[in-house]
């Protein structure tokens, strides 16, 4: 493993960094996408809720790269868990993906509501990765006693489990539970951009801390936060449609942060969640039909 990618448990390699795309409007999905991958970026990640799985396919398409080249990676909404119903996620998400295989395909939340819909879900993802359809599965938003129960349940372990994870809120025992198991932690919001619009007294983007860190390096915070997941081991997902942050988030290669740094984020932890409870995602709350491709 070098600090550009990363092995997942079945053997395959992804990019340790990677180009988010959440509330990305579906219209400027497309513009940004094909901009990250000029920049350098290889792994995209969407989701079906996201609604600009399309755009996403667009700007691959449109960048010139290689499909071998680019890593992709998107998300089964709660609405299509079911074992059919979850085969036919696949079927819609790579009809407007434009593509034949993805990369990685993960459950975009536990459920823990209806978890017998999960199990469901999760045996689809098996099938689909034992017929070569997708690379590597895994899941989001899982707490340790959701991978508890799926890992008695079914046969692959998930490959990646992706969380919350920023400077304010790291969930270090999910991630010992997700290292315990092999499975690799990947950061949504990792530069704790939900900090900067949800109810916080505070952002990351403002902490003395971080800020002081990046002068050091002539750096800004986020590319801290970012240098910061990869000296982990974690696997990060900025988003942006800004082409100048887009190239910023990717500038991180050329600095190290010491051990006493990497302790002094660390120590920012307040243990905040800034995205919803994953037992408070419900069909009830949170069902949504995902248009078909």
């Amino acid at each position: 493993m070098s600090e550009n990618t990363i092995t997942l448990n079945n053997g395959v390699e992804m990019p340790a960094l990677g180009f988010g795309v959440f509330q990305t409007p579906p219209d400027v999905t497309s513009d940004a996408v094909e901009e990250a991958l000029r920049v350098g970026y290889r792994l995209v990640d969407t989701a079906a809720a996201y609604l600009n799985e399309r755009g996403v396919g667009d700007g691959i398409a449109r960048s010139g790269i290689a499909r071998d080249d680019v890593f992709i990676e998107t998300k089964v909404w709660i609405s299509d868990y079911g074992y059919d119903a979850t085969l036919h996620a696949f079927d819609k998400a790579t009809g407007k993906l434009g593509v034949e295989q993805l990369d990685l395909l993960i459950l975009h939340q536990a459920l823990p509501s209806a978890f017998d819909r999960t199990l469901d879900a999760y045996r689809a993802l098996e099938k689909l990765l034992a017929d070569g359809k997708v690379r590597a599965i895994g899941v989001s938003n899982f707490m340790p006693e959701h991978l508890e129960r799926l890992l008695a349940a079914t046969s692959v372990v998930p490959a990646v489990n992706q969380i919350e994870v920023h400077p304010y809120f790291q969930q270090t025992e999910l991630q010992r539970v997700d290292a315990e198991h092999g499975i690799l932690t990947q950061a949504w919001s990792p530069i704790g951009g939900i900090t900067s619009y949800r109810d916080s007294e505070k952002s990351t983007f403002e902490d003395p801390t971080l800020l002081a860190i990046a002068a050091e390096y002539g750096k800004s915070a986020a590319q801290v936060m970012l240098r910061w997941h990869l000296q982990r081991g974690r696997s990060a997902i900025p988003k942006s449609t800004k082409p100048e942050r887009i190239a910023e988030n990717f500038d991180v290669f050329d600095f190290e942060l010491t051990p006493e740094q990497l302790a002094s984020i660390d120590a920012l932890d307040t243990g905040v969640r800034g995205g919803p409870e994953p037992e408070a995602i419900t069909l009830e709350a949170f069902d949504r039909s995902i248009p078909e491709a």
